[in-house]
């Protein structure tokens, strides 16, 4: 952590430099002799993140930014103020503290919150930046997080940990052991210094395997922010043995939708032909495999059990897309470019052997316009098309 950053002259030539080419700016070199060109650039790349992202950070005189990568790999202040209203107490220990977003949450909902960061440079980052942020009830230490819990003889209200995928695991699934900390294998460790642990997990890590690898799961929190899931909270409660609730959100700048339904409850989806309205789920809610509780919750009809598309004769809430459908076809080109006269509509396939760019070969439709075409297969296994408007 060079220091010399924090000097009025480098923050003055930062922000002032936040929109320049950042090639051509690292061209010219370094205006001061106790800084680097390279320094300077990862610090306004860094804040450049941050703006929308970290806002607070951001609007924040005199913060310093670790590099580019810390920020794509923390919590947002959206997805961090979500997860601090779920927790409450005394105390909290952030097991894998990292960039201090969700701690910096935390200590707005619990009376004294300890940030634990393996990397003694972002540990000392944090320091500051909690300082110029003006919080007063976070401590912070450097060093392994599980093994600061063997140490402390502390009882803790709650244990936040974000454990991270190990590097050498190739492919896009992966186990909660696959990660550091692990946390299956420290699951004793964790219970002895509390009764509650909230592990956030990468969006792509399976549902089902993780709560295999898990103790007394109390409930699964499946955030998306503008229909992109972006993380997954399981929430542990010592000796905790009920049905697991399963919590989806869609954060959005209209509206968040919401769905909740309890895992194992045996519920059943009814089935018809499309009727006058057809609804898509959120990405949340289609993380969390809740096909049979929308259409049984709802009361409205799937099309196929794999389409995962719904349909209704009455418009409803619903936590998703919502359209009126105008004409239900067969996978007919010439009969789509009759109805398509602009050549130009919205395309998404569900339960289709085409993809969306094979279909645009075929039929030369542009993309755009306020026609939205759903390739899918019906009840009788047949391929149609909806055209459909967006209500």
């Amino acid at each position: 952590m060079n220091t010399n950053i924090l000097l009025k002259e480098t923050q003055d030539f930062i922000n002032t430099n936040l929109k320049s080419d950042i090639t051509k700016l690292v061209l010219k070199g370094s205006p001061f002799n106790s800084i680097s060109i390279q320094e300077i650039a990862e610090q306004i790349e860094a804040k450049k993140r941050c703006e929308k992202k970290l806002p607070t950070w951001f609007k924040t005189a005199n913060i310093y930014y670790p590099n580019k990568l810390n920020i794509e790999q923390t919590s947002s202040e959206i997805t961090a103020n979500y997860k601090a209203n779920l927790v409450s107490g005394n105390s909290l220990v952030d097991i894998t503290g990292g960039f201090g977003v969700d701690t910096y949450y935390f200590s707005q909902k619990v009376n004294t919150v300890t940030h634990c960061e393996i990397n003694k440079e972002l540990s000392k980052i944090v320091t500051h930046n909690f300082q110029e942020l003006n919080v007063k009830n976070i401590k912070t230490v450097v060093g392994d997080g599980i093994e600061f819990l063997k140490n402390s003889s502390q009882q803790f209200d709650w244990i936040n940990t974000d454990p991270s995928r190990r590097n050498d695991v190739k492919g896009k699934v992966f186990l909660l052991e696959d990660c550091l900390p692990n946390i299956p294998e420290n699951l004793e460790l964790l219970f002895e210094k509390s009764n509650h642990i909230l592990i956030k997990v990468s969006p792509i890590l399976d549902i089902t395997s993780a709560i295999n690898e898990l103790n007394f799961v109390k409930e699964i929190h499946i955030i998306a922010i503008e229909n992109e899931v972006k993380e997954l909270l399981f929430i542990l409660e010592k000796n905790y043995t009920q049905q697991i609730e399963i919590k989806t959100i869609n954060l959005n700048k209209k509206e968040n939708q919401y769905f909740n339904f309890s895992l194992n409850n045996e519920v059943t989806a009814t089935y018809s032909e499309p009727k006058l309205y057809l609804f898509e789920p959120n990405s949340a809610i289609l993380k969390a495999g809740a096909f049979n509780q929308i259409s049984s919750q709802l009361q409205i009809d799937k099309l196929h059990p794999n389409s995962h598309l719904y349909t209704s004769e009455k418009l409803i809430d619903f936590p998703g897309r919502k359209f009126e459908i105008t004409h239900c076809i067969s996978y007919d080109k010439k009969q789509l470019k009759k109805l398509i006269p602009t050549k130009k509509a919205n395309i998404t396939t569900r339960n289709f052997p085409e993809t969306v760019e094979q279909i645009r070969k075929k039929t030369g439709l542009k993309d755009g316009g306020n026609q939205y075409l759903f390739f899918t297969t019906d009840l009788n296994n047949n391929h149609i098309i909806l055209i459909c408007k967006k209500v």
